[in-house]
């Protein structure tokens, strides 16, 4: 998820269960790579292997080019995106508008495939849009492109992230390959990422955005997964601590007045189900340092605990 999943937010999620990590999806275009927010988006040093790149394009050469240079630079899995589907990303041909032509796609495919030693994988829709479901053709491409693992999410690009989840689809996609896939949309509790399993048979599942906000949910799904019991969610007091050590992690990757502005989305994803979030929100978006950051947060959360005291207390 390009503006969520950087490198500080990744090391946090696989601290808490996630077994893999793809980078922000970084464009094909290496002349833009020397930008500020591209040249972030391909750091991985310190990060547990396997170290996953994504990348977005639409040419063969260019997606080759760049999935060779990531591979150089430490990637030892590159990522390619076909599911994207924002606006900006489809204006360029990529992403999800990849669906619409499956020769671009073979070919995109075979380049990458061939151009890097490290394994590829594969992220799509299950079409452009429900009358064009061509999710299944798509898989059977990149099987026999030689891409090892597929990551579906179970909506074409018209629906973005509208409707239900076509769990039916994922499970004719899964049926019809032999190469991995996993399962992706709406899957937001432990007791969901059981019954997508078992619904599709997919080998595992991909979660987004209900990671926002509550990274600790790999931990949870695992512990269910294997026990079949549900984890106790963090206590106020570790909530507190991830957090603080979250945006700690944030200045020291961008700098404090950059890592202020990024806390800013990430404080009000962890808070929005606490109590009167919208009024501290409006509070800490006002706030331009990282110690008055720390310092808003710490005397929320404890008064957040000081009205779950004398509620039990009653």
């Amino acid at each position: 998820m390009a503006g969520v999943t950087d490198q500080p937010f990744r090391l946090l999620c696989r601290q808490h269960g996630a077994a893999l990590t793809p980078s922000e999806m970084l464009t094909s275009n290496i002349q833009l790579w020397n930008t500020e927010k591209n040249r972030l988006r391909r750091q991985h040093t310190g990060e547990t292997s396997p170290r996953v790149i994504q990348i977005a394009g639409s040419d063969p050469d260019m997606m080759a080019q760049a999935a060779r240079l990531n591979v150089e630079q430490g990637a030892q899995i590159i990522d390619i995106n076909m599911g994207c589907p924002a606006k900006k990303v489809l204006k360029k041909a990529a992403g999800s508008a990849l669906l619409q032509n499956e020769q671009l796609v073979k070919n995109i495919l075979n380049a990458v495939v061939k151009a890097v030693s490290v394994p590829v994988s594969l992220k799509i829709r299950t079409g452009w849009n429900p009358a064009n479901r061509n999710g299944t053709t798509i898989a059977k491409i990149a099987e026999e492109a030689g891409v090892m693992s597929l990551a579906v999410h179970g909506r074409t690009r018209e629906c973005m992230f509208r409707g239900d989840v076509e769990y039916d689809t994922i499970a004719a996609i899964k049926q019809a390959v032999n190469i991995p896939v996993f399962a992706n949309g709406d899957i937001d509790s432990p007791q969901k990422a059981a019954s997508v399993l078992t619904h599709t048979g997919a080998d595992g599942i991909m979660i987004g955005r209900a990671a926002q906000g509550r990274p600790w949910i790999f931990q949870e799904i695992d512990y269910y997964l294997k026990h079949k019991k549900l984890l106790i969610e963090p206590t106020l007091s570790k909530q507190l601590n991830l957090i603080g050590t979250h945006l700690q992690d944030l200045y020291n990757f961008y700098g404090d007045f950059k890592g202020v502005l990024i806390a800013r989305k990430h404080v009000a994803w962890y808070c929005q189900n606490l109590s009167e979030h919208l009024s501290f929100r409006a509070c800490f978006n006002k706030l331009n340092e990282p110690q008055q950051q720390r310092d808003a947060l710490h005397n929320y959360f404890s008064t957040l605990e000081d009205f779950s005291c004398k509620k039990a207390a009653a």
